[in-house]
């Protein structure tokens, strides 16, 4: 099966974009260079094709309660444009996905949803909704969405495009009129920095995109540094630190989990708390440059505790650090392990799993 491609895929390829599958799309992994691209978004300005993200809108008298029920944060009450971070889970506790929702107004949410995941979560939210006075519409399709992240963004944004964006707080959207049709901006991101995602027709994506090449003040930024900047804020990715087996609470996740409420995977969630975890993702820094990867095995007292699920030599930092899922006797500050990679064991200490501050505008 032939992978999909994005409105922007042509501008990829005509900047000479290294291209990969990811998720079902054939994606830029990376332009210049990794290390490149990460730098720009961390000091000046960074433009990402978000495109294949996915977008589902519910609708309808109980569209609330119906996402509310589906979703581990709490959208209850929400004012008009704010959004929510959180996982839709299994009844077991495990993540389908996590998410973003955007309290559109009143009757209509939007939730963007994982590229790689689209056709489950569509089918998984169409099924949860049968008894619920909803409407759900995949609107994947319609969307094209550019991610315009770093320090300069705000005034980039604001210059360039002319969309007034500054009076967005963080984790806000709004609808505006451009170009003659209505997008959507919201104040997100997953870099760490403060930065935008502009969500609009084919047709307007491109033209973003091409406005903001064409100013020489944003940078191309590809798949590869959107890994290495989430990664180093302590972000997680649905795959590594998330999966159906992978629990938000494992994850190190609970501050968006409110238990306080009813949704599909409550009564796991809260035996596991009550239980106690057996294991979580926590950071581990190596003392050595060795760079630990996905799927290395994590040792302490002559045994396996753990897995490596995301590791980089952290370009913004220049230390050797991963994200690792461990034995919960082993994720104690400071607790010494050690990675194997390859045939030799590289010693190191578990630490916080934000590597590097946010730098998000309050």
């Amino acid at each position: 099966m032939e992978n999909k491609r994005t409105c922007l895929y042509d501008k990829h390829v005509a900047l000479g974009a290294l291209i990969s599958p990811f998720g079902g799309f054939d994606m830029p992994i990376q332009y210049t260079n990794i290390v490149d691209e990460h730098n720009a978004v961390r000091r000046a300005c960074g433009m990402f094709d978000v495109s294949h993200m996915g977008e589902v809108l519910v609708t309808g008298a109980e569209s609330e309660k119906f996402v509310n029920h589906i979703f581990t944060n709490d959208i209850a009450a929400a004012p008009d444009g704010k959004i929510y971070y959180g996982m839709m889970c299994h009844h077991s506790g495990g993540v389908v996905d996590d998410l973003l929702v955007y309290k559109m107004a009143e009757e209509r949410y939007l939730l963007v949803i994982n590229a790689s995941n689209i056709d489950k979560d569509v089918a998984w939210i169409t099924e949860q909704a049968k008894n619920f006075d909803v409407v759900v519409e995949n609107q994947s399709e319609k969307y094209g969405e550019v991610a315009v992240q770093g320090p300069t963004a705000e005034e980039i944004v604001e210059r360039i495009l002319g969309i007034h964006c500054s009076d967005l707080a963080f984790y806000t959207c709004k609808e505006v009129e451009c170009n003659g049709e209505t997008i959507i901006i919201s104040r997100t991101g997953y870099t760490g920095e403060d930065g935008f995602e502009i969500y609009g027709s084919h047709e307007f994506t491109n033209m973003v995109w091409d406005k903001l090449m064409a100013s020489d003040e944003v940078k191309p930024c590809g798949l590869g540094c959107r890994d290495t900047l989430r990664f180093e804020v302590g972000l997680p990715l649905y795959g590594d630190e998330l999966t159906d087996d992978i629990t938000p609470l494992e994850a190190g996740l609970g501050m968006f989990v409110k238990l306080d409420k009813d949704f599909i995977g409550k009564e796991a969630l809260v035996k596991q708390k009550t239980d106690g975890l057996k294991r979580k993702i926590v950071g581990v820094e190596l003392h050595d440059k060795a760079i630990p990867r996905h799927g290395y095995e994590v040792e302490a007292d002559g045994k396996v505790i753990g897995v490596v699920t995301t590791g980089y030599n952290s370009i913004s930092t220049g230390k050797s650090v991963c994200m690792a899922m461990l034995d919960i006797d082993y994720t104690k500050m400071d607790t010494e392990v050690a990675v194997r990679i390859r045939k030799k064991v590289f010693p190191g200490f578990v630490t916080k799993k934000r590597f590097y501050d946010k730098n998000y505008k309050k």
